[in-house]
C-alpha cells in the first residue's frame, strides 16, 4: 500500500516553487558547463567539475521533489475541531499558563521557527488525535512537559 504525502495548498506551492527554483538552477548550470567546457582539451578543469557535481546535486534534489510531489494529497485548510489531525492550528497550554499556538503539517513542511510542527515530532505525535481539553506529556531533555489542548481550529 502506497503511503500519500500529506500537505496543505501552502506546502504544496511551496515545494512547487523550490522544484522550479531548482530546474532554473538546473539549466543554469548546464549553460555554465557548456559555456567553460572546451571540447578540444583532454582533461577537466577544476570548475567543469565542480559545475558538475553541483549539478548532480540539483538533479537529485529535483527527483526526489518530483517523486514527492507525484504521491502528494493536498488536505483541505478546513480543520474539524473535535480532534488534532494534519492541517490544524492548536493552541497549547504548557505546564502553568503560557500558551503557544501550533500548525500540525506533514514532515515535508514542518518549520519550528514559524510554529509548523510535524505529525511525526514528539509533540505532533503526542497531540495528533487528541480533542480540547485533554492533556498529553511530552518527554524533553528538561523532563517529562505536560501540554494541555486550548482549541482547534
Amino acid at each position: 500500500m502506497s503511503h500519500k504525502n500529506l500537505l496543505t495548498q501552502e506546502g504544496y506551492d511551496s515545494l512547487v516553487a523550490q522544484l522550479n527554483e531548482l530546474k532554473r538552477r538546473q539549466d543554469h548550470l548546464i549553460t555554465q558547463i557548456e559555456e567553460v567546457a572546451q571540447p578540444d582539451e583532454s582533461g577537466e578543469d577544476g570548475l567543469v567539475t565542480q559545475l558538475k557535481d553541483e549539478l548532480e546535486v540539483v538533479d537529485g534534489k529535483i527527483e526526489n521533489l518530483e517523486e514527492v510531489l507525484e504521491d502528494t494529497e493536498i488536505i483541505s485548510g478546513v480543520c474539524q475541531r473535535d480532534e488534532v489531525k494534519i492541517g490544524c492550528k492548536v493552541k497549547i497550554k504548557i505546564s502553568g499558563n503560557l500558551t503557544k499556538e501550533f500548525n500540525i503539517v506533514s514532515q515535508l513542511e514542518a518549520d519550528p521557527s514559524t510554529d509548523k510542527i510535524s505529525d511525526k515530532s514528539p509533540l505532533g505525535l503526542a497531540l495528533i488525535g487528541k480533542k480540547i481539553n485533554e492533556e498529553v506529556e511530552v518527554s524533553a531533555p528538561v523532563g517529562k512537559i505536560t501540554y494541555k489542548i486550548v482549541s482547534i481550529n
